[in-house]
């Protein structure tokens, strides 16, 4: 397949950053590896916007056993046992579907907890809607406080806090971020980067969906005069999907 300018727009890939591609990888991509980059280089994974101000933040102590560049963050809480802890915001996929968009919100957490080798154990959120009397307020805050729930409650992970609140500023784009703590001993941590030749990779669980594709990337575009039309087109694609599995 000839790789459109198209093409690279559906992606998410901005002009400077096709050329990088180019250079980094000594030739024009092809579909998989634009999906690849796609994947990992939009706003939803890599923070391209916020990075340069959570650069900032403090993130060495003696405290700290890891930082930013995992996983998940965690801290050294003494008797060999060390705290587990990860935050994602889910905000453009649960605006288009609430219990879903924020139900996967929170899986994602709580994988990148297990991925550490830890055991999640509690789990937080904050969500900001808009204005009370906006027609989309209270179908977006029902569904979103039950696909919290509902994820939790399924693996046995309570919710032991959060806040709600609501704003005008937020009609148009609200902001889902929940957040996921875990146990570990310290000598059972498990980190993602993976070292020598010839090393089995072993792929556990069941098959993923089509639904996926390209939900990074739709989750990092900027809502705008037209993103209704886009949601809606979103909707029908998750209910065309959803017909499938």
């Amino acid at each position: 397949m000839t790789i459109t300018q198209k093409i690279i727009d559906k992606h998410g890939i901005k002009p400077d950053e096709y050329k990088k591609i180019v250079s980094l990888i000594g030739k024009e991509p092809n579909l998989l590896e634009l999906g690849i980059f796609s994947a990992m280089w939009n706003e939803h994974c890599s923070y391209k916007s916020s990075k340069k101000y959570l650069k900032k933040l403090p993130t060495k102590n003696k405290k700290v056993i890891q930082g930013p560049g995992e996983n998940a963050g965690i801290i050294d809480i003494e008797d060999d046992d060390a705290l587990v802890f990860k935050i994602e915001s889910h905000n453009h996929p649960s605006y288009i579907e609430p219990y879903q968009g924020a139900a996967t919100g929170v899986g994602g957490i709580l994988r990148d907890i297990f991925t550490m080798g830890a055991r999640p154990i509690a789990t937080l959120n904050s969500i900001h809607f808009g204005d009370h009397e906006h027609p989309k307020t209270k179908n977006l805050l029902n569904g979103v406080v039950s696909g919290i729930g509902g994820y939790g409650n399924c693996i046995g992970i309570p919710n032991i806090g959060g806040e709600v609140k609501f704003n005008s500023s937020y009609n148009e784009n609200i902001l889902v971020n929940a957040m996921a703590v875990g146990i570990v001993k310290k000598n059972k941590i498990f980190y993602s980067k993976a070292q020598g030749i010839d090393q089995p990779v072993i792929y556990v669980g069941s098959k993923t969906g089509r639904d996926g594709i390209h939900g990074a990337s739709m989750a990092s575009t900027e809502f705008d005069k037209n993103s209704e039309k886009k949601n809606q087109q979103y909707r029908l694609a998750i209910l065309i999907l959803k017909s499938y599995f």
